[in-house]
């Protein structure tokens, strides 16, 4: 097998985040294939070799899958990237995430857990609240489009004027922007050349609310009067109701929406949201969760895996503009909110007053070095970090209070499984996990786990030192990662952490100090089986490390 190579296949299964999984017979390997749905026949070519593990490009599908039993919901699908899960019914997709979660974490979390499955969003379609949508054309030279990017493109745009993840008003407002600017041939910001005006349509509805907040991005490059936009805005007959349309000047050279100015052209900055009877002021940029009826769900069930929290101080790292903060604080005796993003936090100390909230403190700054400053200390600790994890030099820190529960919310299943293993190594159990899907028709969803304080003599623990950190040099030659990935590869076989470490020694491998060491002397652990202590040997013999 060799870069460039042609072949078909059928995707046996979609790994997180969308990476179809494809045995080619011929080679006796795995091949990883993005774009696809299990069952579906397709065409690809080997574009990369990463690690030892060939992937694909998809070509073509020849052949839908059993599961495809619904027609499309738009007029763009399949070329769009937006939703490419809606020819599946929906119970199908729930089944599929759940199987992408148990993979992932039945290899991830040492002993037993609970695993609640995969909980519904109230609306599968029209959830969305907030929506980025590009300026460009569907072809070079094609004339002005404004939608989602083509699938595996970076630069071809196709209009999105009747999208099925947002409300049918986002969508009259594109066409009318799109209409607007058509008929004066406006230009669009082309990104190589760093030369047009129009960028982005940033548009944010209150779902509860129905308010509506028009953001038109663009390039001081040109000058453009738009009041007859507005007008034509305002005559729009919709469901919800326009509240404010800004104009947002942008002369960043890389691909992202951010304001250097902002003209308001009509009404106010911001629109109001109402999430389990709290309300929320929502600017062009507060972070809120994208599916408001999906987030009451994950809330409610955060609420209910903390448990009994009247007496105790909570500690909400990752805070954002406080929603989750503000959803504990009535039954917890006071709330720590930290976050990064001044802004956020001073959204969220307005919240809280907005809603009657005194027994919530929010304090701006990197989490990392907040906890060396601050008095107080937790009794329950909830994570929600952003879709990387936490940083490694911040979770020793978290993990040093002690806690005897922690909520972890995950929207990047793979950054879970990773913190999960200091965790585990720090001490703490994972009790119960449920997933609530937030993001129909993709791949992403939202995981909740439920991690508790474990007896020093029923468990594994380590020092979490700031030194620790620093890789051996045995370790810089592969990572527990890439030994497991090439286990799985060569010899089928899943192996964890804890196995790799115990070879290691065998092999006289320097492991940092206290690496996996128990802190008793009858702490148990499982030892490594034969067939893969075999399989380990062989991965460390590859990457030359004996």
């Amino acid at each position: 097998m060799k870069k460039g190579q042609i072949f078909e296949g059928v995707i046996e299964r979609v790994d997180f985040p969308n990476k179809g999984i494809i045995y080619i017979r011929e080679e006796d390997r795995y091949v990883t294939v993005k774009n696809g749905i299990p069952g579906q026949k397709v065409r690809f070519v080997i574009n990369k070799f990463k690690r030892g593990n060939a992937e694909g490009r998809l070509l073509e599908v020849l052949e839908k899958s059993p599961l495809e039993t619904r027609k499309p919901v738009c007029s763009i699908f399949p070329a769009c990237g937006g939703c490419m899960y809606q020819t599946m019914p929906y119970e199908e997709q729930m089944k599929m995430k759940e199987g992408q979660i148990r993979r992932l974490m039945d290899e991830a979390v040492r002993g037993d857990y609970t695993f609640e499955g995969v909980k519904a969003s109230p609306k599968e379609f029209g959830y969305r609240n907030k929506m980025e949508f590009s300026f460009g054309d569907e072809y070079k030279d094609g004339p002005l489009s404004l939608g989602l990017h083509k699938k595996g493109s970076t630069y071809d745009v196709l209009t999105a004027g009747d999208c099925r993840l947002v409300h049918e008003d986002m969508n009259k407002i594109l066409l009318c922007v799109l209409e607007y600017f058509r008929e004066r041939n406006v230009s669009y910001y082309k990104k190589m050349q760093h030369t047009g005006y129009l960028r982005h349509l940033l548009l944010r509805r209150g779902d509860t609310t129905g308010e509506i907040l028009v953001n038109l991005v663009t390039t001081t490059q040109e000058e453009h009067d738009l009041t007859l936009l507005v007008s034509r805005l305002l005559e729009l007959k919709l469901e919800g109701k326009i509240v404010g349309i800004l104009h947002i000047l942008n002369d960043s050279l890389s691909d992202v929406v951010k304001s250097d100015e902002t003209r308001i052209l009509y009404g106010q900055d911001f629109f109001y949201e109402k999430l389990l009877g709290l309300e929320f002021k929502i600017t062009p940029f507060s972070f809120f969760q994208p599916n408001t009826k999906g987030a009451e769900v994950l809330y409610e069930t955060v609420r209910e895996y903390i448990g009994d929290i009247r007496d105790l101080t909570v500690f909400d790292l990752f805070s954002g503009t406080g929603t989750i903060s503000q959803v504990l604080a009535p039954v917890a005796k006071k709330v720590v909110g930290v976050e990064i993003v001044e802004e956020a936090v001073e959204a969220a100390r307005e919240n809280a007053a907005r809603n009657g909230i005194s027994n919530c403190k929010f304090i701006a700054g990197d989490v990392f070095q907040v906890l060396d400053e601050i008095e107080e200390k937790p009794d329950v600790i909830v994570l929600d970090p952003p879709r990387d994890g936490i940083h490694p030099k911040a979770l020793p820190k978290i993990l040093n209070y002690g806690v005897e529960r922690i909520v972890y919310i995950s929207c990047k299943m793979t950054s879970l499984a990773r913190d999960l293993e200091m965790m585990q190594i720090a001490g703490y159990r994972v009790e119960k996990m449920t997933a609530v899907d937030q993001f129909c028709e993709t791949v992403h969803v939202e995981t909740v786990c439920l991690l508790s304080k474990l007896n020093t003599k029923q468990h594994i623990e380590i020092n979490l030192d700031m030194d620790e950190l620093d890789l051996t040099d045995a370790e810089k030659k592969a990572t527990y990662q890439e030994i497991k990935d090439y286990v799985l590869e060569h010899s089928g076989l899943k192996v964890s952490s804890l196995y790799i470490a115990q070879v290691k020694q065998q092999c006289g491998i320097i492991e940092r100090e206290n690496y996996n060491k128990p802190k008793s002397e009858d702490a148990k652990q499982p030892q490594c089986p034969p067939d893969k202590e075999k399989a380990i040997k062989e991965a460390l013999t590859h990457f030359g490390m004996i």
